[in-house]
């Protein structure tokens, strides 16, 4: 068994049609898919990604319109990361952001990997890494029709970045139980990969302990999921937490993917994903995230979903 490298993000919101406007027009990622929570369907969760919706592309968000501030700190997932194509890119999304009034920080090498650090309008953590000198998971395709030049487009999520106050908790899950290698580190933060390795499979570990524990909000982080190849390697995966003694959801159905969720022992949440069936279950791939998708079991309540949704501008 094998965690193929990063599947998905998942953050929160406090105003979808704000959130869908800057990921779509500022950022240029696709909207792959319009649905709602699945455990609170008066919500929306949106998914976007590059031109297919590929695994390790995938950036999510819960609405929750009554969200407040995020206090960062500890048991968290601090920072997400997003590919693009080279050092070149770094300089055009400096620059495009500042027209859209983003500030960034100052251009900074880690690991000899060049990054842009920032955040969006509701503070949520952000770090463009270049891909110029990256080898391992491969990256998606940047969306040939987004709003930013396809070769400066964002191809997919890079290093997930997680501030603990005891660290070698959590490096315990990632090597001992999920088989993550370290590769090196920097600082306070510790490097670790998994599959093919390179960015779209590595997971950053910071020990702060002089930090409290971070009070979530709008612009936190959820969770972050793990690819894993199919449903029976999934099952394969259940059985080893829960042996492992972790308390965990058992598999769940996504619908365009399973998923199993457990907390590892700083208490972030970590779900496990297919890579399949994906997001052209129920859409062709062409007209991805076009109109509201919903899974089987919730499609006869289309109509009330459908009445407490604030419809979001599908302008291209």
């Amino acid at each position: 068994m094998n965690i193929k490298g990063i599947h998905h993000v998942s953050a929160l919101t406090a105003d979808a049609k704000k959130n869908y406007q800057f990921y779509t027009n500022v950022m240029g990622m696709r909207l792959v898919k319009k649905t709602v929570n699945q455990d609170s369907p008066s919500m929306y969760h949106l998914f976007y990604a590059d031109e297919y919706g590929n695994p390790g592309t995938d950036l999510t968000f819960f609405e929750i319109p009554n969200a407040g501030h995020t206090y960062p700190g500890t048991h968290s997932i601090s920072t997400t990361s997003l590919r693009v194509p080279n050092d070149k890119s770094l300089l055009y999304w400096k620059e495009r952001l500042l027209r859209h009034g983003i500030t960034s920080q100052p251009i900074k090498e880690i690991d000899g990997i060049k990054t842009l650090s920032f955040q969006d309008p509701e503070g949520q953590r952000l770090m463009f890494v270049s891909d110029e000198n990256n080898q391992g998971v491969e990256p998606g395709k940047a969306w040939r029709k987004s709003t930013v030049p396809e070769e400066h487009g964002i191809i997919g999520l890079g290093p997930v970045h997680l501030t603990v106050a005891e660290a070698d908790l959590t490096v315990e899950v990632l090597v001992d139980l999920l088989g993550f290698r370290k590769v090196g580190d920097y600082g306070s933060t510790q490097i670790f990969e998994s599959g093919k390795g390179g960015l779209g499979a590595q997971v950053h570990v910071e020990e702060r302990p002089d930090l409290n524990r971070e009070k979530p909000g709008r612009g936190s982080v959820h969770h972050v999921a793990f690819r894993v190849q199919d449903e029976e390697e999934l099952e394969k995966w259940r059985q080893m937490i829960q042996k492992a003694g972790f308390l965990n959801s058992g598999i769940v159905d996504r619908y365009y993917f399973k998923s199993l969720y457990f907390r590892e022992k700083n208490h972030i949440l970590f779900e496990l994903a297919t890579d399949g069936p994906g997001f052209a279950t129920d859409e062709e791939p062409e007209h991805l995230g076009e109109t509201l998708a919903l899974p089987p079991f919730l499609e006869d309540k289309r109509s009330e979903i459908e009445s407490v949704l604030e419809p979001l501008d599908t302008k291209r």
